[in-house]
């Protein structure tokens, strides 16, 4: 069914199922405002969901940052309950001689402050014990830094976790909000609606087939791949993970294997390839050469809108395969469904 006849079908149905018979009904969105409002939902969905990758990205860098400093600390305290150890078994022999030194008194009695501020003592005191104090002086120094680090990690692991939560909040109320829109829709408005949204990867012959494998049963049925040749066995190598991924689902914030969001499909391709991406498409689009609209080659990543918040995997032929949105597949669909702007190739 065309563009146009679909329209025309939405609306017809619209005029009796939306308005209702008697005409007193509330107007409510037709099937052509309906889908041009979550449509901007989507995007506005997939926006929140880059910023939350971003933030899960710099969360979990924090988690394990915290995570290290601990084990960290607590190497650093064994070090120091040896050095400790050493300085007390010196004291108990002097102790026993009668001759402990006030100098050991104050490493085993006072805080470490008063301690640090009075170390000069040391110099009263054989070899043997200095370089036991020395010790000692050296780990509680060194586990005073250790705590405060982990401090400023922890409050930075706590900044992260409450954008996490924001961004997270945000995917969430446009997706409802799309959801809501949807439910207005008679389940023939909402089959008319999902082949409308199917038509717009089939715009091309050569997209066509995608419609085979758009779905949860994953047909072993695939297109051909296009002829054009990667600039790189890598490229190769991302290209075929995606076209392995075509009708898996997109899912927000999942990286696979068996779903993807858009930069999640795309990080992953080039991971198979053995190249490690940056996490969302904002930082993506750096990652690697720029190259112009009229230069692509397999294996590009292309990105759309003007804040940079879609991407897909280029494999020729003005078609990429894409994450579009939630709800769909992992598709193929021509580049130019969306505003182009910009490409990178990864190496």
């Amino acid at each position: 069914m065309s563009r146009a006849a679909c329209t025309l079908a939405l609306a017809s149905a619209a005029s009796v199922s939306l308005f209702g018979e008697t005409g007193q009904a509330e107007p409510r969105l037709t099937p052509e405002q309906v889908k041009a409002q979550v449509d901007v939902l989507y995007r506005q969905a997939e926006q929140a969901t880059d910023q939350y990758d971003g933030a899960k990205e710099q969360a979990d860098k924090a988690r394990s940052a915290v995570e290290d400093l601990q084990n960290e600390l607590a190497r650093k305290t064994a070090r120091l309950n040896t050095a400790r150890d050493t300085v007390g078994s010196l004291a108990a022999a002097q102790y026993r001689s009668g001759t402990i030194d006030a100098t050991l008194q104050l490493a085993l009695n006072s805080s470490p402050g008063t301690y640090l501020e009075r170390v000069s003592l040391v110099d009263r005191l054989g070899d043997r014990q200095a370089q036991a104090l020395d010790r000692l002086t050296a780990e509680q120094r060194s586990i005073a830094k250790t705590r405060a680090q982990a401090k400023g990690k922890l409050a930075a692991l706590r900044t992260a976790q409450d954008r996490l939560a924001a961004h997270k909040q945000a995917v969430q109320t446009k997706l409802s909000q799309a959801r809501a829109l949807l439910a207005q829709l008679t389940a023939a408005q909402r089959a008319a609606f999902d082949a409308s949204d199917a038509s717009d990867d089939a715009a091309s012959p050569a997209a066509a087939p995608a419609a085979a494998v758009a779905d949860t049963t994953r047909s072993t049925t695939r297109p051909p791949l296009s002829a054009a040749p990667a600039p790189s066995a890598r490229a190769a190598a991302a290209v075929a993970f995606a076209y392995r991924a075509l009708g898996l689902p997109y899912v927000w914030g999942a990286t696979g294997p068996s779903s993807f969001d858009c930069s999640g499909l795309t990080q992953a391709a080039w991971r198979a390839a053995g190249v490690s991406l940056p996490r969302t498409t904002y930082t993506q689009i750096n990652a690697g050469t720029r190259v112009s609209e009229s230069q692509l080659r397999p294996g590009d990543l292309v990105f759309f809108y003007s804040g940079i918040s879609h991407v897909g995997l280029y494999i020729g032929n003005g078609q990429m395969i894409h994450a579009p949105h939630p709800g769909a597949a992992v598709r193929i669909a021509p580049i130019s469904e969306m505003p182009f702007a910009g490409a990178t190739r990864p190496s």
